[in-house]
């Protein structure tokens, strides 16, 4: 079989690691294999011409609108005042332990991950709030960082997700089965956060003390009118998002729409929403919506030329016939993605591996829906490693002198490692992610 296929594969890589924009990278590739393939005769001129077809297949595609709909609903969460009010609560909630702001923080990147999906707006806001009052209070630099990258990467596996939106366009299965699927795997990483904490906060209570009992002093009235304007209206928004997918109500899409409206409604109520916000939150989607685009538009073209050069028959051959079958796929498959993820955004490695890695999946029998999960579980490893992690990115970016570019990867460490354990396990007992949605 001829390896030029492989080459080409090996091309895109050098063209992205040289700098160069994923999609202009895919894209340019594209063409100067197409001008091999043309040359040397490894197909005619007249296949093409069904990129243009492709191109617009993609565009044409009803799951990939969700994902605007959902960037939509976090950006204008962001702005409504939401994620500040959660973390008030919750840290006068669990304030008397040690370390229970750093727990607060887990909590509320849970339930922002379940309304937003969306890590910057989550990673950012958390850091800004939170992040002066743990080291007020004496939390160790590297425990405060590591807590607020890894929370806000929740939103990564926790539905409704932009990742799993965009797995289950690529592996071809549907998104409330990803959603419902991913529920116990996520839920299992928040809570081994926060006995992460908790046992770090006993063996060494200095690294995370309790707030002052003085600054805790609130009556159980009002404590209890707080906790319930805090958390209503995002519980009311997660039910109206993930209940009507769970419930057979609406595809993800639909969903995505119910959740867009139900932000706005949420700002309005909270008098957060103006002019300005609303421009901004738009403009943000509409930027980030067409980086998937052009990403999806060099991948599609990559994939043609791929395709044509025999080259995704040379990669299923090599995949197929690894060492130890299912097994040894999975290993060298998620291996490749966790290793891409200090390099490259999700979105990026979802559109250039996805369409390799699937057919192999199916061929060996492999439930595409617990593949899914997996893959998404790994790529929210992507947002922590170190040196590219987004995460990192946008905690250095908003913690100014407060810390030390090694305190926030000193801190994150751990986290990479419980969200790995978490993979082995999912890997290990496949029926965490056999719950299945009952929808259309």
């Amino acid at each position: 079989m001829d390896a030029i296929g492989l080459w080409m594969f090996f091309g895109a890589f050098i063209l992205i690691f040289s700098g160069f924009p994923v999609a202009f990278a895919l894209a340019g590739t594209a063409i100067i294999f197409g001008l091999i393939g043309l040359s040397t005769g490894h197909f005619d001129a007249l296949l093409l011409r069904a990129i243009p077809d492709r191109i617009f297949g993609t565009m044409g595609n009803f799951t990939l609108l969700a994902i605007p709909y959902f960037v939509f609903m976090g950006g204008i969460l962001g702005k409504s005042g939401l994620a500040e009010d959660l973390l008030r609560t919750a840290g006068l909630l669990f304030g008397r332990l040690r370390g229970g702001i750093a727990v607060a923080v887990v909590l509320v990147g849970l339930l922002l991950a379940a309304t937003t999906g969306v890590v910057a707006a989550t990673v950012v806001t958390m850091g800004l709030i939170s992040l002066p009052i743990m080291l007020r209070y004496g939390y160790d630099k590297g425990l405060a960082s590591g807590v607020i990258a890894a929370s806000g990467t929740l939103g990564q596996v926790i539905p409704p997700s932009v990742v799993l939106v965009v797995l289950g366009s690529e592996l071809g299965v549907s998104v409330g089965d990803l959603f419902l699927g991913s529920l116990v795997p996520g839920l299992m990483l928040a809570g081994l956060y926060v006995v992460y904490v908790i046992v770090r906060a006993a063996l060494n209570p200095k690294l995370a003390p309790a707030m002052p009992a003085h600054e805790l002093n609130i009556k159980p009235a009002a404590m209890a009118l707080q906790v319930v304007r805090a958390m209503i209206p995002p519980l009311l928004l997660i039910f109206a998002v993930l209940g009507s997918i769970f419930f057979g109500l609406a595809t993800a899409t639909e969903a995505g729409a119910v959740g867009a409206l139900g932000a706005v409604l949420l700002a309005l109520a909270n008098r957060k929403m103006t002019r300005a916000a609303l421009w901004d939150v738009t403009l943000s989607t509409a930027r980030l919506t067409t980086f998937v685009i052009f990403i999806l538009i060099g991948s599609t073209s990559f994939s043609l030329v791929f395709r044509a050069l025999d080259g995704d028959l040379y990669m299923q051959n090599i995949l197929a016939n690894l060492p130890g079958g299912v097994l040894g796929f999975l290993i060298v498959t998620n291996l490749a993605i966790f290793i891409l993820g200090f390099f490259l955004d999700f979105f990026e490695i979802a559109f250039i591996l996805l369409p390799i890695f699937a057919p192999v999946a199916r061929e060996l029998g492999v439930d595409m829906i617990w593949y899914g999960i997996l893959l998404g579980i790994n790529l929210q490893t992507s947002f922590l490693t170190p040196p590219f992690g987004f995460s990192l990115f946008y905690l250095r970016g908003i913690a100014g002198k407060q810390l030390a570019t090694t305190d926030i990867y000193r801190g994150v460490v751990p986290f990479i490692f419980i969200q790995l354990f978490v993979l082995i396990l999912c890997v290990a007992f496949p029926g965490l992610t056999s719950l299945r949605a009952a929808g259309p």
